[in-house]
């Protein structure tokens, strides 16, 4: 036989400890009828995020405000950049 063959199934977890985790969490989601593709958030989290949605809407308000007003295609790209940034950073939640 070669050498690092092995028989049987391969492995569906790295250890116990992530087959515990994995366990752990089908039984919460049947217990609390939650879709198998739900995303739990701490209140911490949540009130995190709805922050970073506001910085969001500000911004983009601040870009159609500042349109409006005439402002110069400089100023109007630099809020832009500051809006695609805020944003980027709203998408790194985990």
């Amino acid at each position: 036989m070669e050498q690092g063959t092995t028989v049987g199934r391969r492995r569906r977890y790295c250890g116990q400890s992530c087959r515990q985790r994995a366990y752990e969490r089908r039984s919460a989601v049947q217990r609390t009828g939650l879709p198998e593709d739900a995303v739990v958030l701490s209140d911490g989290e949540i009130t995190a995020l709805l922050d970073r949605l506001f910085q969001v809407r500000c911004a983009a308000e601040d870009v159609v405000t500042a349109a409006e007003d005439g402002a110069g295609a400089e100023v109007l790209r630099r809020m832009a950049h500051e809006l695609a940034h805020t944003a980027r950073e709203l998408e790194r939640i985990r």
